[in-house]
């Protein structure tokens, strides 16, 4: 117990020192710059194919892991941009699209070098190409999940026709994209402190953080949901036409700054096995 209280004042101190609530809001801000972005270039990508219905479906597998009152102004405002009539996808407002988008990712880059110790030395060009791929990789893997979530329910509909004894189990299935949602999450947390980072960090090194963060967030989330519904007239009294924004702000701030903590708590991990080494 005296280790591990040892390594959560490591973690804690080391956050403080390191400004990391100002690193939040660094990437708070980059994150809800860089949403909007990331979901044109996900609907261009869609289009490219010929599925643009699919780049709808992956805005909702995205904010299906926010709280409704969160999610829902801005899923309005991104059904709106997803519905404007637009070009394909080789174009240059979707390439600016993918390039903007990749903002965000730097700020955790930033967070994490922070967090761990290291020192960059990568060329900024280097390090948004990076980016760039991975928001590539993403926004296919997030189309894929949109078409077995599209898919689904056909399956489903037959499934039931062929069984349907399966018939009361339509419940479970219908919680399966709240799960989908958490697994893009915790793939994403993953991805971030493995391979963002200018150094090398194991699995094992990585799993600590990444998994506390991972649960903190998912508690969070339904928390913070729990408490809008009941107070979010205060927010409306405070900030009136401002308020969907800052809740969403605030939102994205805490899980920020959770993500954060769990890069100190991996760090201060590290550097305890190193000591009694």
């Amino acid at each position: 117990m005296k280790a591990i209280w040892r390594v959560l004042v490591d973690a804690a101190n080391r956050f403080v020192e390191d400004d990391d609530f100002a690193i939040a809001s660094h990437i708070t801000l980059s994150a809800l710059t860089s949403l909007f972005p990331f979901l044109i270039f996900v609907a261009a990508l869609a289009g490219f194919v010929g599925s643009a219905n699919l780049a709808d479906e992956a805005s909702r597998l995205v904010f299906d892991a926010w709280p409704a009152a969160v999610a829902r102004p801005i899923a309005e405002e991104v059904r709106n941009v997803l519905t404007a009539p637009r070009g394909g996808l080789l174009t240059v407002g979707a390439a600016l699209s993918l390039y903007f988008s990749t903002s965000a990712i730097e700020a955790v880059r930033s967070g994490l070098n922070l967090a761990y110790g290291f020192k960059e030395t990568r060329p900024w060009w280097l390090r948004r190409l990076q980016s760039a791929a991975f928001m590539i990789v993403g926004s296919i893997a997030l189309l894929a999940l949109a078409f077995l979530v599209v898919l689904g329910p056909l399956i489903w509909a037959k499934l039931v026709a062929l069984a349907p004894g399966l018939a009361p189990f339509k419940a479970s299935v219908t919680l399966a994209r709240l799960a989908v949602a958490t697994l893009l999450l915790a793939v994403a947390m993953f991805v971030a402190h493995l391979w963002l980072p200018a150094g090398k960090v194991r699995l094992a090194e990585a799993a600590p953080g990444a998994t506390a963060t991972l649960i903190a967030s998912v508690a969070f989330s339904e928390a913070f949901g729990a408490y809008l519904n009941d107070f979010a007239s205060r927010y409306v009294s405070t900030y009136a036409g401002l308020a969907s924004v800052m809740i969403a702000l605030m939102f994205l701030y805490s899980l920020a700054t959770l993500f954060l903590a769990g890069g100190a708590l991996n760090a201060a991990i590290i550097r305890a096995r190193r000591a009694a080494s």
